[in-house]
């Protein structure tokens, strides 16, 4: 745990005290259908439109799908980035959570390329919000399969688990406060010691971030963060008590603790809709009962973080790897498509009520305004307070870009 609070100390090296700044990241693991949620294409041929109609939002002009009337009501609130270049991308979360064409699955034990996500770059040049608290935090069964790390930028800055982390921010049995305290005397006592003998600023270093990992038990901040218990009945149900809605309200939770940045996934690929053979189903029957809860859990994230004057301090991106193809297949799925997907973004403090880039007729191919995964990221840090321009060392010393592919903040969320 020491090793957590080593970034609150990079993000304050400056000397300059930074406002709250978050990130949540809906990591949409499988694909999700652009088609079938959020660009849909009502006077294609019925193989491309698919089964689903639209209905139109809060901003005229500006349609979803028909099982999204919560998303619908908040449109105002929202972006759809319908360009998204994922030609880079694959069956992972490398590339677009890393948002870095470079950073890819390639099957040979150098998954990535070394690159990091996002997440951990802002673990790295930010830190947390607050003491006591993670900066990092990943909501997932699974982080190997839904969840991308530091690279090659280093093991201090990986995603702390959160599913492993609720279970480990007691107290053992028999240990209180009072007596965890007269540890840390003691502890502080032996450490004195030897910074008198060795004089040594690693083992300062090492000692003052071993307090802040005291601090994590004694103040009970993160502790306090995992109850869900002491939220009201009616905002779990207003997220839902399903996978999806009860990590979002987590997330909520954390940042409002003062982690920087949270990813959350309800479940490993379960947007992964080939066809009703496999386990997701196919759009019809794999969507149908999912869109309510994506449908609720935005709802319930934006209007939540709204109501506690949280919304422009925090980003919200919700996304997957790639796209599905325009034709619905045989199996009544669509197959992976990595030409092109949409993604929403909200809060932020930026300009929303609008719709950036277009597909093709058939939603095969961007049409206008290409968003490649550098714009994201650029825009992202441009949000934290993070320099783009800003390089981390690689193992062999060598300076590498937090943005790569000349990435550029999104002008027309900024402008």
């Amino acid at each position: 745990m020491p090793l957590l609070f080593k970034q609150q100390a990079l993000a304050v090296s400056t000397g300059k005290a930074m406002s709250r700044k978050n990130v949540i990241l809906f990591w949409l693991s499988g694909g999700p259908s652009h088609i079938d949620m959020w660009d849909p294409k009502p006077d294609a041929p019925s193989e491309v439109r698919g089964p689903f109609g639209h209905i139109p939002t809060q901003v005229p002009g500006i349609h979803v799908c028909e099982h999204l009337p919560l998303t619908a009501k908040i449109m105002d609130r929202l972006t759809l980035i319908r360009s998204v270049d994922c030609s880079a991308s694959n069956h992972t979360p490398i590339t677009m959570q890393a948002c870095n064409p470079l950073a890819k699955r390639t099957n040979d034990g150098r998954d990535g390329g070394g690159w990091p996500s996002m997440g951990s770059i802002a673990a790295k040049f930010r830190g947390a919000n607050a003491p006591g608290i993670p900066g990092y935090v990943a909501l997932a069964d699974s982080l190997v399969s839904d969840v991308w790390g530091a690279g090659h930028m280093g093991g201090d800055f990986e995603p702390v688990s959160g599913k492993d982390l609720s279970g480990r921010l007691t107290l053992c049995e028999g240990l209180t406060i009072e007596r965890l305290g007269t540890r840390r005397d003691l502890l502080d006592q032996m450490d004195g010691w030897k910074r008198r003998v060795h004089g040594h600023e690693q083992i300062a270093a090492t000692d003052r971030h071993t307090q802040q990992a005291y601090e994590v038990l004694m103040t009970g901040a993160a502790q306090r963060a995992f109850q869900l218990d002491a939220e009201t009945p009616a905002m779990r149900d207003r997220y839902g008590r399903d996978s999806l809605g009860e990590k979002a309200l987590l997330a909520r939770r954390l940042v409002e603790a003062g982690s920087t940045f949270v990813t959350v996934s309800g479940a490993w690929g379960y947007f992964d809709h080939h066809g009703d053979e496999v386990r997701w189903g196919g759009i019809k029957k794999g969507l149908t009962p999912l869109l309510p809860s994506v449908d609720r859990t935005l709802h319930a994230i934006v209007t939540d973080l709204e109501d506690r004057g949280l919304l422009d301090s925090t980003l919200i991106l919700m996304l997957g790897e790639f796209g599905r193809s325009p034709t619905i297949n045989k199996n009544a799925g669509r197959d992976h498509w990595p030409r092109v997907m949409s993604m929403v973004v909200a809060g932020g403090g930026l300009r929303h009520g609008q719709v950036i880039g277009s597909t093709d007729s058939q939603g095969g191919d961007i049409e206008s305004r290409r968003v490649a995964p550098g714009d994201l990221a650029a825009t992202v840090f441009h949000h934290l307070g993070i320099n783009p321009n800003s390089h981390w060392i690689d193992p062999q010393g060598r300076p590498r870009p937090i943005v790569a592919d000349e990435g550029s903040v999104i002008t027309e969320l900024v402008g």
